[in-house]
């Protein structure tokens, strides 16, 4: 699926990124911290100029019916780069989308058009399937380093309040631990 080397290049950059902001290896990284690191603003929908009330309430709607379904968007105006995310989603939820969203600029993916139907879906104008899976390893490497895991495990620490160190959601925490492979070295 990935080209040979990707997982372990995805370690060492995310070991790259601490080290440069000043963290420890497996230290929790605020990826909006790294965003601003990488010259990326972060908005959220309330902060995009001329959006309207009525426009505002329809791409944050979550009535628990309709869930707002869609997560961040990267839009580039030249050289400047803006991230919006989707303010009605848990701070775990936000952090693994923005670490998403900058792990394409990072990895240089080509952005796509964004289209908004009249419901308030997102549409995308394309998709890579390789460069989506890309950007979620890496903004897992980001979230929750292998260093990390290993010393959540050796701490024996409770996988709530491993997530909240993080800053991640339960759910990434125990995707990461299943498929870096920290699980099986400790089973």
């Amino acid at each position: 699926m990935f080209e040979r080397g990707f997982k372990t290049w995805c370690e060492r950059y995310s070991a790259k990124v601490r080290s440069t902001l000043g963290l420890g290896p497996g230290a929790p990284l605020d990826p909006f911290r790294l965003a601003q690191h990488l010259g990326i603003r972060v908005w959220t929908p309330h902060q995009v100029p001329g959006l309207s009330e009525e426009k505002l309430a329809t791409l944050l709607r979550n009535d628990g019916v309709t869930p707002s379904c869609w997560s961040a968007v990267t839009i580039v105006f030249g050289s400047r780069v803006v991230v919006i995310l989707n303010s009605s989603h848990s701070p775990g939820r936000q952090a693994s989308d923005l670490t998403h969203e900058l792990a394409h600029r990072i990895r240089g993916h080509q952005t796509h058009d964004v289209d908004v139907s009249p419901d308030g879906i997102m549409l995308l104008s394309g998709y890579d399937k390789l460069q989506e899976e890309e950007a979620d390893w890496l903004s897992a490497c980001l979230l929750l380093p292998r260093e990390a895991l290993i010393s959540i495990k050796k701490q024996g620490l409770e996988s709530s309040i491993a997530a909240e160190r993080f800053g991640v959601s339960q759910r990434m925490l125990n995707y990461r631990l299943a498929t870096s492979g920290v699980n099986r070295q400790f089973s």
